[in-house]
């Protein structure tokens, strides 16, 4: 059957340990020993900013992930895999071991952005099909608002194994892209309407691609928008495209993991993501572009 012909279906209830958890659910669970608490806090333009910040103040018990040294690889110079290419399952077992992520972990991830961040090691984890992995609403600014405990220091998790398998289903490769029904890019809409382009080289988006800013998934405040009301927005942006096959895409592959926390969050199955990016579609475009005009 169609999506468009089941609207009337209820969207899944999520649990608040697979979805979102405020901090004081987090706060009662603090010293749990099958807890993970995961800091990701970074800034793509002060890149030992994160990591300085969680040394000077964290969650007690967090451990720190920094995007670029444990959740990405380094650019590769011929543009393949975009500004964050994605580890390989290997190398994503071996830093969620080393996180302390193991079978029966509950995983808890915040950064100071109210999950831009977090929520690629909450995609990388559901890809890699450990399900049991929350975002903190509000994240690190809702903790301190709330007058809850902080630590210093760098803290050293408990060595587990992570096992995981891909789900190679959850991702999308540039050459799938022509024949995708929905294409959703994921940046401010300035940078989507090309106006603008702070780190890629080329200004612009993708032919065919629709604009859902990340930030639409959050409240003034930073907190996550209620399950009815992204419900709504991504039944309007889906149209008649089942859910698990629209593609989302952003930057880097970062920040569109947001919106696919939000279809989550809105109780539908979730989307695809194309890891590249505009930062790998830009660069492969413009390398093509540059052969044939050489020829």
């Amino acid at each position: 059957m169609p999506f468009g012909s089941c609207r009337a279906i209820m969207p899944v209830m999520n649990s608040p340990l697979t979805m979102i958890i405020d901090v004081t659910q987090l706060a009662k669970n603090l010293y749990d020993p099958a807890w993970v608490i995961v800091d990701c806090r970074f800034d793509l333009f002060d890149k030992a900013i994160g990591e300085t910040r969680y040394r000077e103040a964290h969650i007690p018990g967090a451990v720190y992930a920094h995007l670029e040294r444990d959740l990405s690889l380094p650019l590769n110079p011929s543009g393949v895999g975009g500004r964050h290419p994605l580890p390989s399952p290997d190398e994503m077992r071996q830093v969620f071991g080393r996180l302390g992520i193991g079978p029966g972990i509950q995983v808890i991830a915040y950064d100071d952005s109210s999950g831009h961040y977090a929520a690629r090691l909450w995609w990388m984890l559901r890809f890699m099909g450990h399900e049991s992995v929350a975002l903190l609403d509000g994240g690190w600014p809702a903790w301190v608002a709330n007058g809850l405990p902080v630590a210093s220091g760098w803290e050293e998790p408990v060595q587990r194994v992570f096992s995981g398998q891909p789900r190679w289903d959850r991702v999308a490769t540039k050459a799938e892209l022509g024949d995708v029904s929905l294409l959703v890019d994921g940046r401010a809409p300035e940078r989507y309407r090309g106006e603008i382009e702070p780190i890629d080289p080329v200004a612009g988006h993708i032919p065919g691609a629709v604009n859902r800013p990340y930030s639409a998934n959050w409240t003034e405040q930073g907190d996550w928008r209620s399950q009815e009301a992204l419900l709504a927005d991504f039944l309007a942006l889906l149209g008649d495209t089942p859910p698990e096959e629209a593609v989302f895409y952003c930057g880097s592959g970062v920040s569109a993991c947001v919106n696919l926390a939000a279809m989550v969050r809105a109780g539908l199955p979730e989307g695809r993501l194309y890891v590249g990016s505009w930062s790998e579609w830009s660069r492969l475009e413009l390398q093509k572009g540059r052969e044939s005009g050489s020829t």
